[in-house]
């Protein structure tokens, strides 16, 4: 009997040693690159931090981004895999555009490991998740809906978001009466309604109907602190091809089908009672038709601001291929993630700022108010809002300090020889690259004194100082973010309608200076910020 036990316990101790070379091993990585390398923690790698919440993700990316200050390229590890950090622009734009062919997917945790991605998956179905030559034809099937003249025909909708919630608010502060507001969940009920008629084709009042089934469907979707997504994300990340054979999705089941019928049954009524509105359910159902097409004629510039991301050739090509329903439907789902989060995210660290610096909300509100002037009654429109250069100046400001997006990923598709001054050698087919955008962002080299907000930064002026691949608030390369024109407009319209009815002011429950908590991925205040909105009119 003794001996089976010793022959067991012998056998135990043989495969854990085998595993603990395995991962070691993992960890020598970087030995054969002339890239340094943060030291990792066995197992957990140089996540620590973040795993023991003892930072946030902005400070958790700046001291591996501050680990070697001389270096183009960090290594370090997520968990045990081995991870490449950029850290020069030049290097960047290799990367992003110029052999952009080595690295046009996102590291592969939503779709799974092949092209396809999983079918099945509402998230992986979305632009964000697909990959290789799906990722290209969506992208060239959407990029015409993100165009300037499809912004200008959807302004309509966000400006009725925008004076909605302004007019509640106008009502809210009786004479009296202290209006005092946390900024994340305002926005966020501003971006459900956006989203809402937007994406949707439904007007929902998120302001006064605080709990309508359209928002509290939302934030189930988008909830990703759940301990099922946390284990859901270990899964992919760990194991992606195990996780697309399984069908594992992120997004909660009840409300992924509670919208997907309302877009089929949106799309029914449409057709059957030959509706047409300015939004994205009428696009996909051109997109159906093949009856949506890049207008040639239609020039790609920054006509939305500074922060605009320019299409590529990759969203000007043309493809054949015919998408199914749940392909379609996923893309509506895109706007989720990006009003409940970025859009929500960059207005409430903007507001902050304008709180904080009053010279420069007044001198934002004297620009709206001469815009006002020069309305003479008239409606805003599109381009009125495009011509407020201090607007754009904030706002791109704004998005410097504080980009919503904290870094953005590529992963290796095929070996890749990399070449500089120092050396050459290979990126594996399979490697991650993270490119740290807030890092950058707040790096003195590139932005001198970057604690300061200060959007003369973007004037006519400085903006030719700023390397373009040191500014990415939306991403670099034809991956870049396909929205970016969107988010700018709705961040300027509320901007406009808040700014021209009220004064923003910190209040004793304003956390200054901010602290941001201590997990997740995303930029989210500690105590929330909370600000006071004092109507001009008192």
């Amino acid at each position: 009997m003794w001996e089976a036990d010793l022959f067991t316990a012998i056998a135990v101790g043989a495969l854990v040693l085998a595993v603990y070379h395995y991962i070691a091993k993992r960890y020598q990585y970087f030995l054969t690159k002339p890239v340094p390398c943060v030291k990792p923690t066995f197992l957990l790698g140089s996540s620590i931090p973040l795993l023991t919440r003892d930072r946030d993700i902005s400070s958790y990316i700046r001291t591996l981004y501050d680990a070697y200050p001389d270096a183009k390229m960090v290594g370090f590890y997520h968990l045990t895999q081995p991870v490449y950090m950029l850290r020069d622009p030049e290097t960047i734009k290799t990367i992003t555009v110029k052999d952009f062919d080595h690295f046009t997917d996102h590291t592969p945790t939503m779709a799974g490991t092949s092209e396809e991605g999983n079918e099945n998956s509402l998230l992986g179905n979305t632009l964000f998740a697909l990959r290789g030559q799906k990722w290209r034809d969506m992208r060239a099937t959407l990029s015409p809906a993100f165009t300037g003249s499809k912004m200008r025909h959807m302004f309509e909708l966000v400006a009725e978001c925008g004076q909605s919630m302004a007019a509640f608010l106008a009502a809210e502060a009786k004479p009296g009466k202290r209006l005092e507001l946390e900024m994340k969940d305002t926005f966020t009920r501003f971006g459900n309604d956006v989203i809402a008629t937007v994406a949707f084709g439904i007007k929902v009042d998120s302001m006064r109907d605080r709990e309508n089934d359209f928002y509290m469907k939302g934030k189930q979707l988008t909830n990703f602190e759940r301990f099922s997504v946390i284990f859901k994300v270990m899964l992919m990340s760990a194991m992606p091809s195990l996780a697309n054979k399984l069908g594992v999705d992120l997004v909660d089941a009840e409300a992924a089908k509670y919208f997907t019928r309302m877009i089929m049954e949106n799309m029914k009524q449409r057709k059957a009672h030959g509706i047409v509105r300015n939004d994205m359910i009428q696009i996909l159902m051109e997109v159906r038709k093949g009856a949506l097409r890049h207008d040639e004629s239609e020039k790609d510039t920054k006509d939305a601001g500074f922060a605009t991301v320019e299409e590529s050739k990759v969203g000007k090509s043309t493809h054949s291929r015919i998408w199914k329903d749940n392909e379609l439907l996923g893309q509506c789902f895109i706007f989720f993630f990006a009003g409940f989060e970025t859009v929500s995210t960059g207005l409430t660290f903007l507001t902050y700022e304008l709180a904080l610096n009053p010279e420069i909300q007044q001198r934002l509100y004297e620009e709206v108010m001469d815009t006002e002037s020069n309305l003479d009654g008239k409606p805003l429109t599109y381009e009125t809002l495009q011509k407020m250069q201090y607007m754009d100046m904030v706002v791109s400001e704004s998005l410097r300090k504080w980009p919503p997006a904290v870094l953005a990923d590529r992963y290796c598709t095929k070996d890749y020889h990399y070449k500089d001054s120092a050396g050459s050698f290979v990126i594996e087919k399979g490697k991650s690259i993270w490119i740290p955008s807030i890092a950058i962002h707040n790096d003195p080299r590139y932005y001198p004194n970057p604690e300061k907000f200060d959007p003369e930064r973007f004037s006519e002026e400085n903006r030719a100082n700023i390397n373009p691949y040191a500014y990415m608030p939306f991403g670099a390369g034809p991956r870049n973010c396909i929205g970016s024109r969107l988010a700018l407009m709705e961040m300027k319209l509320i901007v406009y309608y808040l700014l021209r009815d009220f004064s923003l002011e910190s209040t004793e429950r304003t956390q200054i200076p901010l602290r941001l908590v201590m997990n997740g991925f995303n930029l989210q205040s500690e105590k929330g910020v909370r600000l006071k909105f004092k109507p001009r009119s008192l």
